[in-house]
């Protein structure tokens, strides 16, 4: 995790009662995971916001970071002027896309929870690039209206929504930006909410620039898999006690869709299941341009790109950008 962030947190933490955090977390984690759209803020008060910062806030940033990472791939030389985060929160997508594009730009949060605003902007201070950032209080919805930008990101935010909301929110990000990306939780429901929001970007016009090489109908026979991926998450010692683990890591599974209007060039294919290395030869899972799935050996015989194999990890592109095939 980007370390000014990881400083903030602690800092922001120090103190509080690791039991009321904790509550306070079990209380999120049924709201989450329940199957009914909300509609009021999960994050309600100033307990609650705390809660979220140690228990979901680095898995966010470290899903979105990885999600804008496989795009900047897509687009190598653009940096967005201007972003707006959609139900942003505490902000951790604007550090993620701080962290994977630096410098200033126009920053606006958008989020119908004031506490988490308000914890956001003032973790935001550690942040030089968030510096001007706008923390704007907006119902996600319907009435939604967002102005011109070059990014749109919005990340675990469409499982709290209804389905006409969610239509509405990419439907509004569609017409706002030049690029949107969504992230959702790696489970088969985050899965069918990011191509639900997938196909109707394409309906627009936009072109998947990531994860997918293509952007024709997903090929996975829906209800027998789903896509997802996993981002590494340092833990914190806070972090392990209020989530009753051991382990300095956890993998945050995760959904996401990144569409453009830019010129992209969206990797051959990506690697969709951790690769499994064997003897003398590596099997990766790829979805290809040629829209479908296979699985590929690559032996000793293929010489360095058996070396690319053997580190090539979940998620990557394949075979990775400037080698030869």
């Amino acid at each position: 995790m980007n370390d000014p962030l990881r400083t903030a947190l602690a800092e922001l933490l120090d103190g509080l009662p690791p039991t009321e955090v904790a509550a306070a977390v079990d209380r999120l984690i049924a709201n989450y995971r329940g199957a009914t759209p909300t509609h009021a803020p999960i994050l309600r008060d100033r307990a609650d916001v705390a809660a979220y910062a140690a228990y979901r806030m680095p898995a966010t940033f470290e899903a979105v970071r990885s999600a804008l990472e496989a795009f900047a791939e897509t687009v190598p030389g653009w940096t967005p002027g201007s972003h707006v985060d959609v139900g942003g929160g505490t902000g951790a997508a604007t550090w993620a896309v701080t962290t994977t594009w630096p410098g200033e730009r126009s920053v606006t949060v958008l989020d119908w929870a004031e506490p988490a605003l308000a914890l956001g902007r003032q973790i935001a201070a550690a942040n030089p690039s968030l510096e001007k950032a706008r923390w704007q209080r907006a119902r996600i919805g319907a009435d939604l209206t967002l102005d011109a930008t070059d990014l749109v990101t919005v990340s675990y935010v469409l499982n709290e929504l209804s389905a006409a909301d969610r239509t509405a929110l990419v439907d509004a990000a569609a017409g706002a930006a030049r690029t949107v990306v969504i992230v959702e939780a790696g489970t088969p429901a985050g899965y069918d909410r990011v191509i639900e929001a997938r196909d109707r970007l394409v309906r627009a016009g936009f072109r998947i620039a990531a994860p997918c090489p293509h952007s024709a109908a997903c090929p996975i026979v829906p209800g027998t898999d789903w896509c997802h991926f996993s981002a590494r998450v340092g833990r914190s010692s806070l972090h392990r006690q209020v989530k009753g683990g051991s382990l300095a890591y956890e993998d945050e599974k995760f959904s996401y869709v990144a569409a453009t209007l830019l010129p992209a060039e969206p990797a051959p294919a990506r690697v969709v299941r951790r690769p499994q290395i064997r003897k003398g030869q590596v099997l990766l899972d790829l979805c290809e341009a040629e829209e479908q799935l296979r699985r590929t050996t690559v032996t000793k015989r293929h010489g360095d790109l058996y070396k690319a194999a053997r580190d090539a990890d979940w998620g990557d592109t394949w075979p990775p950008y400037g080698s030869v095939s």
